[in-house]
């Protein structure tokens, strides 16, 4: 019990040994790094998976469409007790610095890259992270941790031969871990606004609950030093939710605002496939684009007053089987 109240007051520590490492679970975080002219955008996702044949895991999605999946055993993948710290293999990754060592025929990367002034979600007992009190829960099928909304990066990484220099741009980490992935969800992010700070995260899912299942969703709109957040356990309510091939509007009210999102994967959006759990395996092919925009209007209900309007250049973007169930039990 001292172990599991720990970890769900630390989402960015390893959770794997409260359940012993037993099948179905996997572990995996993703660090998002752009540099300061935003040509250079990737997604470097470590990981362990203990289904199926279990193995340890980076992945590293690039912005110009090349997704990578680098195993590494389960004996190359270490983590402490006591703080969020993760190797697999001679990568290292933590709150300060991720360092990569990657040197395989598809793909070599090497190189360290800082991280400076994070942006963590908030944790308090009644909503410990992004989950809210559903963090407390024991029995959900996946869980998520933002581990910082945006934060300034500092280093260089040389990839498959030519240096990249990412200081002077941003950063944005969080975290999934569990027995699977779900059924369909849509999630986007970018902390690339013309406000620097600003950052929007937001995903919507078929929530498996006891013998049924719902839409869940949770966003937060970090803007001017203040979290937004509007989640299903907040109360918030999703008013409308269209996906057509190229584009998402969602719309969703609290009892004190309005958020209307409107993204765009853009002309010339290129995707990788990705990696993602499912039961038995790492066998959900999973294609996100770094190209995306998302314009954001956060609205006050009384008075109707504007907030924040902004377009977020760059996002990270996935929709995930959407058409079948989740789109339906939202309308």
């Amino acid at each position: 019990m001292y172990r599991f109240v720990r970890n769900t007051m630390h989402p960015a520590r390893y959770h794997g040994r409260l359940r012993d490492q037993q099948p179905p679970y996997f572990e995996g975080w993703y660090f998002r790094i752009v540099d300061a002219t935003e040509a250079h955008r990737f997604a470097i996702i470590p990981g362990i998976i203990w289904s199926g044949r279990p193995h340890a895991f980076v992945q590293v999605l690039d912005a110009a469409g090349g997704a990578y999946y680098h195993e590494y055993p389960v004996d190359a993948f270490w983590t402490p007790d006591d703080r969020f710290e993760v190797h697999a293999g001679p990568n290292r990754f933590n709150h300060n610095e991720m360092t990569l060592l990657i040197d395989r025929p598809e793909q070599s990367v090497a190189g360290t890259v800082r991280f400076g002034g994070l942006t963590p979600w908030p944790v308090t007992w009644v909503a410990p992270g992004i989950m809210g009190w559903y963090a407390w829960v024991p029995f959900m099928e996946c869980y998520h941790g933002v581990v910082s909304l945006d934060h300034a990066i500092y280093g260089a990484l040389t990839v498959n031969g030519q240096e990249i220099d990412f200081t002077g741009g941003r950063g944005y980490i969080e975290k999934d871990w569990g027995r699977a992935f779900p059924e369909a969800w849509i999630w986007f992010q970018t902390n690339l606004f013309q406000e620097p700070g600003t950052c929007i995260t937001a995903s919507i899912a078929i929530i498996p609950w006891l013998m049924t299942a719902f839409p869940g969703f949770i966003i937060g709109l970090w803007h001017d030093g203040q979290l937004y957040r509007f989640a299903t356990y907040t109360g918030a309510k999703t008013e409308r939710l269209h996906v057509t091939e190229h584009t998402i509007e969602w719309v969703v009210a609290s009892k004190k605002y309005w958020l209307e999102m409107f993204v765009t994967q853009g002309a010339g959006s290129t995707f990788g496939l990705l990696k993602g759990p499912d039961r038995a395996e790492m066998g959900v092919r999973v294609a996100e684009t770094l190209s995306a925009t998302v314009h954001v209007r956060l609205t006050e209900r009384i008075g109707s007053r504007v907030v924040y309007e902004g377009d977020g250049r760059h996002a990270g973007l996935e929709v995930h089987e959407v058409e079948a169930r989740l789109l339906k039990m939202v309308r």
